[in-house]
This record gives structure tokens, C-alpha cells and sequence, in this order.
């Protein structure tokens, strides 16, 4: 594992950048969004290399896109009726329910070697991993396309929630989803992070979404048909360490690199303790919109 100093004075990133690779293990939802948010400004502090990171939410968690409106598409008091933390998160997209997941990470220049000036055409450079990753698992998933490249068009989200409908280059199986992705860029970094789901329950995420109780039913009954876990496409039951070595795997093998097992620098610690108390845990920043 490299010291602090050594990722401080890791490669040049115009070249064949080695790359981090952080298993944070199980946080809090506040905690989550601080440390990717720390990594950004790490990297664009040209403090540390291009980033991959794992980690799970303890307790379960709804984050919701930079732009959504929490209090009119979330019902809080479910939430905390069922112990769920609310957290908005950096990057757009609609609400993500983080229960049985495996959630990643990557934290890369804009002008890292190779990457697509396009955010469509990035997310399908970066998703490579996770295709090749599940490929690992043993399950053969699709890559969804532009709407440009489809003989009919993409189904449309009916609701609040991330699952219900893939965006580009998004991972499906049975042309269900199976791996939602978001992406953030700021100060020329590029964070994209997603969720893997493990498991899925159509009727938790209903019953956390701000809606009546004949719409709930046809929200669950939707998930049910737009969504995919990993326990039903590989009819056996995924722990969080598998699914998490199959795409460190699948990262390494799509992007060329041998990632060196890391962890968080001090800077990116004091940082991410800041961010999670002063920004993520508050209110202020999560029903901002």
C-alpha cells in the first residue's frame, strides 16, 4: 500500500497515470458524497492519481440528482419511519435507493489519455469496467445506446426514481436495468459513480417515493419490469466482496492498468469529515431545490 507522500508525488497524469484503488467498506450516506466529493478536489489539486472506489451505505439511503426536488419526489417521513438516510448527491439523475448494493466510483481528468471530450461517449469508456466486470460474474450484459442508434426510443421515466428507465450507455440484462451510473464535472475532473445492485426491492423504493397508494402500485409493478439484480440475472445469491473483486477486475482490464490498493491521504480525510458535517448532513444542502 503507498504512503500519503507517495501518492503525492505519483505520476504525471498526461501519461499512463497508475491509478488508486479504495475499498471504503460500508458509510453513512453523508459520508459517501464527502468522499468522492474530497477525491475531486484532491485530484484537481494534482494531489493524487485518477481514482476507483467501492464502498456500501450503512444505514440503507436515498440519494437524490443535483437538480431533483427531494421534498416534492421523496416522502421523508417513510424514510425515516423505515431508518433511511436522504442525501443529494453532486452528479443529476434521479433518486437511487442504496440498500444492497455495490456502489463505485471514478474520479479522472477530463484529460486523462484516451478519455472522449463527450459525456455520452465517456460514460461509455469508463462503463467498460462494469461490462467486463460482470462478465466476471458470469453474466453477459448490454450496454445501452444513443437514442439516435435505436429503431425506437429509450422508455421514458415514470417516476421519480434513477431504475425505472436506463440513459445512455447504462448496463442491462433482459433489457432491464441493472447498473445506473451518474456523472459530475468540475474544475476538469469527471466523477462518475453507480450503483450495482446485489438485490432490489421494487416495494421499499415505492414506499419511499412521495406518491398515493394506487400510483405506488403501479411505480412497484413498473420497477418490477425495468428493473434487474444480480441474484435474478445469476439466479444465485452475490456477496459485496465478489461483486466488488469482479469489477476492480473489470476496471483493470478495460482501462489497461494495474490500480495500486490505496487508501484516503489525510488531506482527503480532513476534507471529507468537513464535507460530510458541514454540507452532506445538512439540510440546507439537501432540500435545496
Amino acid at each position: 500500500m503507498l504512503s500519503e507522500t507517495q501518492w503525492q508525488t505519483a505520476q504525471n497524469r498526461e501519461g499512463a497515470a497508475s491509478w488508486r484503488l479504495i475499498n471504503s467498506g460500508f458509510q453513512s450516506a453523508a459520508a459517501n458524497m464527502a468522499t468522492d466529493e474530497a477525491i475531486m478536489q484532491a485530484y484537481a489539486a494534482k494531489l493524487v492519481p485518477p481514482t476507483i472506489r467501492f464502498y456500501g451505505w450503512q444505514p440503507a439511503a436515498v440519494s437524490i440528482g443535483y437538480f431533483q426536488h427531494g421534498e416534492r419526489e421523496i416522502n421523508f417521513a417513510a424514510c425515516q419511519e423505515q431508518g433511511i438516510d436522504v442525501v443529494r448527491r453532486l452528479p443529476g439523475g434521479r433518486a437511487v435507493l442504496h440498500a444492497k448494493e455495490l456502489t463505485y466510483s471514478t474520479i479522472v481528468g477530463e484529460d486523462y489519455p484516451d478519455m472522449p471530450m463527450t459525456i455520452t461517449a465517456s460514460y461509455r469508456y469508463l462503463s467498460r469496467g462494469l461490462l467486463l466486470g460482470l462478465a466476471k460474474l458470469g453474466l453477459t450484459a448490454e450496454m445501452t445506446k444513443p437514442q439516435a442508434a435505436y429503431a425506437h426510443k429509450i422508455p421514458q421515466p415514470a417516476s421519480a426514481a434513477c431504475f425505472d428507465a436506463p440513459s445512455h450507455y447504462e448496463l442491462t440484462v433482459s433489457q432491464k436495468k441493472l447498473i445506473g451510473s451518474a456523472q459530475v464535472r468540475k474544475h476538469g475532473v469527471i466523477l462518475q459513480h453507480g450503483s450495482i445492485l446485489l438485490t432490489f426491492s421494487a416495494e421499499q423504493l415505492a414506499g419511499i417515493l412521495q406518491v398515493g397508494s394506487e400510483e405506488k402500485e403501479q411505480t412497484c409493478s413498473m420497477l418490477k419490469n425495468r428493473v434487474m439484480d444480480l441474484k435474478t440475472a445469476l439466479g444465485r445469491n452475490v456477496a459485496w466482496d465478489e461483486a466488488r473483486l469482479a469489477m476492480e477486475a473489470g476496471f483493470a482490464e478495460a482501462l489497461g492498468i494495474e490500480p495500486a490498493v490505496g487508501e484516503l491521504t489525510a488531506m482527503e480525510k480532513k476534507t471529507a469529515g468537513e464535507l460530510s458535517v458541514t454540507k452532506y448532513a445538512q439540510d440546507a444542502w439537501t432540500l435545496k431545490r
